[in-house]
């Protein structure tokens, strides 16, 4: 069953939230956000995607039916709490789709503190990259007892796909699929790294061309593209680190890509943008700039 929505709120209007927002007023759905504490860069891209700015949360949970909720993981809980206290104080009620990239137990939470203020909530999970108008759409994995309201969205360009009634599985499809593609880019720019820092990449590319050609074309095009995003990337594999945890399986191994991507936000390449890239701009240039930034004398 779905419901009528005459308009969404969006948080925040970063590199996919932004994309998102653009889809839906392209076609014929108003966006609205807010833009209190966001940087100079998120201001340009809602801008650019013809968003609606509001200046309060409070302006913004009541001219909105439905809230997008598409933050760094860290955030996720914080922005419930904003809308969640908005929504008590003017009195007002929405449906909450929370599409960050968390733990299925942390997706819980977010649920607590929304529906606490009589605010509906599904849990939602991105998995695909930034949607463009007239092309390709990420898959938005949405689940609890409401998710089928969220599928009115696929009539306003995105591609919504409901898998159950339970809180906490769309985001636990999320985090799988998430650890095999970011926490195979982490592994690829490791190891690419040690051999740079041992003098043997030549060796090891012509190793991977002879027996792992479709391998080495992924790190080709998955590396470059990932320094601008690691500083978010840090909380995602912390939460996938979670949801193994939670589980009774090892977290280790993500938060090991946690830590190469923490190391990645510490070097110049955590200054880009995607729309000024001037360095790492491909895998050898990553790796050069990687391992001038590794602690010497080990």
């Amino acid at each position: 069953m779905t419901t009528k929505i005459s308009s969404i709120g969006l948080l925040s209007p970063g590199d996919m939230g932004h994309s998102v927002g653009k889809v839906l007023v392209h076609n014929s759905m108003p966006v609205h956000t807010c833009l209190a504490g966001r940087s100079e860069r998120s201001a340009e891209l809602a801008s650019a995607a013809g968003l609606t700015l509001n200046d309060s949360f409070e302006d913004l949970v009541q001219q909105v039916d439905l809230f997008l909720s598409i933050v760094p993981p860290a955030r996720a809980t914080g922005v419930a709490q904003q809308i969640a206290d908005a929504v008590k104080a003017t009195g007002t009620s929405l449906i909450y789709l929370d599409c960050n990239a968390i733990s299925p137990e942390t997706t819980r939470e977010v649920g607590r503190i929304v529906e606490a203020s009589g605010v509906t909530f599904i849990d939602g999970g991105i998995i695909g990259s930034p949607p463009k108008v007239d092309g390709a759409v990420p898959r938005i994995y949405v689940s609890g007892p409401n998710a089928e309201q969220a599928t009115i969205l696929n009539s306003h360009g995105l591609d919504v796909r409901p898998i159950g009634d339970v809180i906490g599985h769309a985001s636990g499809v999320k985090m799988c699929y998430a650890a095999l593609t970011k926490g195979l880019t982490a592994l690829g720019t490791e190891l690419m790294v040690a051999a740079e820092a041992m003098g043997l990449t030549g060796s090891l590319r012509d190793e991977f061309e002879l027996s792992q050609s479709a391998m080495l074309e992924h790190l080709e095009k998955s590396v470059p593209g990932m320094p601008p995003k690691a500083y978010r990337w840090v909380g995602e594999m912390e939460e996938i680190a979670k949801t193994f945890d939670d589980v009774g399986l090892t977290p280790k191994m993500l938060l090991g890509a946690a830590d190469m991507y923490t190391l990645v936000g510490q070097t110049p390449l955590a200054s880009e943008t995607p729309e000024t890239r001037t360095r790492g701009k491909t895998l050898q240039d990553v790796v050069e700039i990687l391992n001038e930034a590794l602690p010497k004398g080990k």
